[in-house]
């Protein structure tokens, strides 16, 4: 591999800073939100509902999932919840946008040693506006040849960042959380790509099996893919 690898990729959120961990934290605050209409296991499936139903419309994000809470209220209270109640899920949502960046372990020291021998790419997903503001409170914006931000993570989203790329697929790497988002179309399209678990997945994006495919391999770290490429 290390001999074909030109271009690397890889995903942001829980990948190369923590994201997801924000996102289950406002889920328990809405869940104590609601307690007095039903317990935390249906608070949580009602508003995973509501995010599935709502995903091709609002996309990934903390305001598609701000507009979910909000209609799940509504929704489990036959539209008797209180304003404040609204006001709440409004702040919980503030507060994840205006976070600071928090980058994982390794992300740029790893970064620093690739830059100058491999095409280095980001490539995310969510909301164009909130990936932007977390690209650039990051710091490491500077390390990447290019930056795409994509409204989803399909195999013809890859397609098409290879095509801009002018990369073929056996010189291209993908680095990432989710096996169902950033592994299995990478490998569909018979490039490389590596697995990296975060301690916590969206239930949407968890996949319980592992890939079986040459071109498949898993670290614990992300700077453990430096003993593969050097």
């Amino acid at each position: 591999m290390r001999n074909k690898i030109k271009t690397i990729a890889f995903d942001a959120d829980d990948t190369l800073w923590v994201n997801e961990t924000y996102f289950q934290e406002a889920e328990q605050r809405f869940c104590v939100l609601l307690q007095d209409h039903m317990p935390a296991s249906n608070a949580l499936q009602e508003l995973f509902s509501t995010e599935m139903k709502n995903l091709p419309l609002y996309g990934y994000g903390i305001k598609g999932v701000m507009l979910s809470m909000i209609e799940t209220v509504t929704r489990v209270t036959e539209s008797r919840a209180s304003m404040q109640l609204i006001n709440n899920i409004l702040e919980m949502g503030h507060e994840i946008l205006n976070r600071p960046v928090e980058l994982l372990e390794g992300v740029d020291e790893t970064l620093d040693r690739l830059q100058s021998k491999y095409q280095l790419v980001m490539a995310t997903k969510g909301d164009l506006l909130d990936q932007e503001r977390k690209i650039k409170k990051s710091g490491i914006q500077h390390r990447f040849h290019h930056i795409e931000i994509m409204s989803n993570k399909q195999v013809e989203n890859y397609a098409k960042l290879l095509q801009y790329l002018n990369c073929s697929p056996e010189n291209f790497l993908m680095l990432g959380n989710s096996v169902k988002s950033d592994i299995l179309p990478v490998l569909e399209l018979q490039a490389f790509a590596a697995h990296i678990p975060f301690t916590v997945t969206w239930l949407h994006e968890q996949h319980e099996t592992k890939p079986q495919h040459p071109n498949f391999f898993e670290l614990k770290t992300i700077s453990e893919i430096l003993h593969h490429l050097d």
